[in-house]
């Protein structure tokens, strides 16, 4: 089967969910073992994780808006979970 370039292959959602769910728990797994403290590692994790997403999806030249998951609402969800972990530091205090 050829792909065309132009299309970027959909996903179902379940994949997709799937997908995010395995990269939270290795990120959780790396921030548990970080030097820096459990909230720093997993905030500088998320960062990362964030602009990798954002690469991915202009790589697949995936919509922004489509009606299927992508990279851009794995994007999404890790960005609004980075400024939880932000915002729980901050009250915290590390």
């Amino acid at each position: 089967m050829i792909l065309s370039a132009d299309k970027a292959v959909e996903l179902s959602p379940a994949r997709v969910l799937l997908r995010f769910g395995l990269r939270m728990a290795i990120l959780v797994l790396f921030a548990t073992f970080g030097t820096i403290g459990f909230g720093r590692s997993l905030a500088a994790l998320l960062w990362m994780t964030v602009i990798l997403c954002a690469v991915l999806a202009t790589m697949r030249r995936e919509r922004v808006f489509a009606p299927g998951l992508n990279h851009w609402d794995e994007m999404a969800g890790y960005l609004s979970l980075y400024c939880a972990v932000m915002a729980f530091n901050q009250l915290c205090g590390s």
